[in-house]
């Protein structure tokens, strides 16, 4: 079966943190995360949440071990019949170069029609998943988690927690991020956690704070890749956004990801009388070396 997950993407929704943003995670990085324990919360209610957190870093690293297929269409309705009316559709195999940077490969591109909203370079980037995994270990202490009770998910047993990101409550910092060029996102919504293998099986959410954008929420699905890893393959999302100016667009977004291939070895082949005498007469392919992966973005 596809499994639900987190994918924070949206029209725009992490984005690249700000110099001031870094420092404040650098400060946070030694508060705990606030659990709110409800009643008929499991015992060790904390562990689970230290447990599922742990497998995003995970996932989080492997994923840069890996190119892949976008297929973004992003759209706008009308409110009367429905009808589309912008598009925007790009299709992208997302893969390394000689020094191991990931980077765009367009593959199918037409030109958009969008006309009530704009589509941005950080929405790009965001597209590209670079910030899929929002709960990992490293950002828990950003957070505030409630324990909602049990639910059966198609055949799964899952815990389910409600997530508030803390900087929703301090204005200091909520100031700080409103004048940065990218301000950092967080994930608001509801994740469900598989009861036995811990990871996050399904979530709804959006991005925030908004600020003078706006984000729909988003449900994103998963796949098991390789037997190993479970990566982002579907999202998809329809909401009416309200900006304070009054205007109400009503946006539709899907995105693919398919085609996942781990980064492959590459051979740097030498002259061997460039070589050390300890090192002559071997076969330098014998031993290729490995392609850096990609970092992610902050």
């Amino acid at each position: 079966m596809k499994r639900v997950f987190l994918l924070a993407i949206a029209v725009a929704v992490v984005g690249a943190a700000s110099a001031a943003s870094a420092r404040q995670q650098q400060q946070g990085g030694a508060q705990a995360t606030t659990v709110v324990n409800r009643s008929g919360a499991p015992e060790d209610v904390e562990g689970i949440i230290r447990s599922f957190a742990r497998r995003e870093s995970e996932f989080r690293k492997a994923l840069n071990e890996y190119s892949f297929k976008r297929d973004a269409v992003i759209q706008t309705i009308e409110p009367l019949g429905g009808q589309i009316s912008g598009e925007y559709h790009r299709v992208s195999r997302f893969v390394f170069d000689d020094t191991g940077k990931r980077y765009e490969k367009i593959l199918h591109f037409p030109i958009p029609t969008l006309t009530q909203i704009t589509i941005s370079n950080e929405d790009l980037d965001d597209l590209g998943g670079v910030q899929v995994f929002a709960l990992e270990a490293s950002n828990l202490h950003e957070y505030n988690i409630a324990y909602v009770g049990k639910e059966r998910v198609d055949e799964l047993d899952t815990y389910v927690f409600d997530v508030t990101p803390k900087v929703l409550s301090d204005q200091k910092r909520l100031k700080e991020l409103k004048k940065s060029k990218t301000p950092q996102r967080f994930f608001q919504g509801r994740v469900w956690v598989d009861d036995r293998d811990f990871q996050i099986v399904k979530a709804k959410g959006k991005g925030v704070p908004e600020f003078d954008q706006r984000f729909p929420t988003f449900e994103t699905y998963r796949e098991h890749i390789d037997g190993k890893y479970w990566f982002p393959t579907y999202t998809y999302a329809d909401d009416e956004l309200v900006f304070k100016s009054g205007q109400v667009v009503r946006v539709r977004m899907r995105v693919k990801y398919t085609d996942f291939e781990p980064v492959k070895g590459k051979v740097r082949v030498i002259e061997t009388d460039d070589l050390g005498d300890d090192v002559k007469g071997k076969d330098p392919s014998a031993s290729p070396s490995p392609t850096p992966a990609a970092k992610p973005k902050p």
